[in-house]
C-alpha cells in the first residue's frame, strides 16, 4: 500500500463539514485522505502536502499544532473561516496546490515559513 490512501466520494467531509467553519472538500487525517468527489491534481497535491506536513509533525503534532493555530486565530478576533485560511498548514498547502513541481522540490518543515 502507498501512503496516502484516498478515499474518494466519501460521505467523511460531508459530515465533518456539519463542524467546521467551511464546507470541506477532503479532508487528510494521518495517511488517509477522505474526498467528497473525485479529486483533481490540485486537490491531491493539497491533501499530500498535509500529508508530508504530518509526517514532520509526528501525526499527533499535527493535530496539536493545526488546532493551536486555529484557536490563536479565533483568539485574534478572526471568523472561522478565516481562522482556518490562516492557519500555516492550510497557508502552505494553497499556495503550493498548483505548482506540480513543489512536491518534488519541497523543504522539510516548509508550513514553518507561513507563520
Amino acid at each position: 500500500m502507498t501512503l496516502p490512501v484516498f478515499f474518494e466520494n466519501s460521505s467523511v467531509p460531508k459530515i465533518l463539514s456539519v463542524f467546521s467553519p467551511i464546507e470541506i472538500s477532503a479532508i487528510t487525517l494521518g495517511p488517509f485522505i477522505f474526498c467528497r468527489e473525485s479529486a483533481s491534481d490540485t486537490l491531491k497535491r493539497h491533501e499530500i502536502i498535509h500529508w508530508a506536513q504530518y509526517k514532520e509533525c509526528l501525526i499527533l503534532g499535527f493535530l496539536i499544532l493545526y488546532g493551536f493555530y486555529w484557536i490563536k486565530n479565533i483568539l485574534l478576533g478572526q471568523s472561522g473561516e478565516r481562522a482556518y485560511y490562516m492557519i500555516p498548514f492550510e497557508k502552505e498547502a494553497y499556495e503550493n496546490q498548483d505548482n506540480a513541481e513543489y512536491l518534488i522540490s519541497r523543504k522539510a518543515f516548509a508550513w514553518r515559513d507561513y507563520r
